[in-house]
């Protein structure tokens, strides 16, 4: 399931750089709350405008991760379903056989 992502990475990669881009947003947001500490009215200004710009940014990779996520999630969904409609005796085989391993497993408690 990890090689799902067409131009977008595996899904442990989109994760790490995700993991990676709020970090460096955390720590972009928490330098600029030390400039505010001893800033003037005009350097407030400028740096709230910093700050809205990395939310601005962290929110866009954000948004971005979640449609290739959704994306990936309706690509294998079509995919099985796809499947589902070409081989329903070997799904319904499938679907038996773990029914009675499961149902042998729960008898045995």
């Amino acid at each position: 399931m990890t090689d799902l992502t067409e131009g977008h990475g595996t899904v442990e990669q989109m994760k790490d750089k995700l993991v990676r881009d709020l970090k460096g947003v955390g720590a972009d947001a928490d330098g600029l709350l030390k400039e505010v500490v001893s800033s003037t009215a005009d350097e407030l200004t400028a740096v709230r405008t910093k700050i809205e710009g990395k939310l601005g940014e962290a929110k866009s990779r954000l948004d971005g991760s979640r449609l290739a996520v959704a994306a990936m999630a309706r690509r294998s969904a079509d995919a099985t379903h796809e499947y589902v409609a070409e081989n329903p005796w070997k799904v319904l085989g499938l679907a038996a056989a773990a029914g009675i391993i499961i149902g042998i497993l729960v008898s045995r408690r």
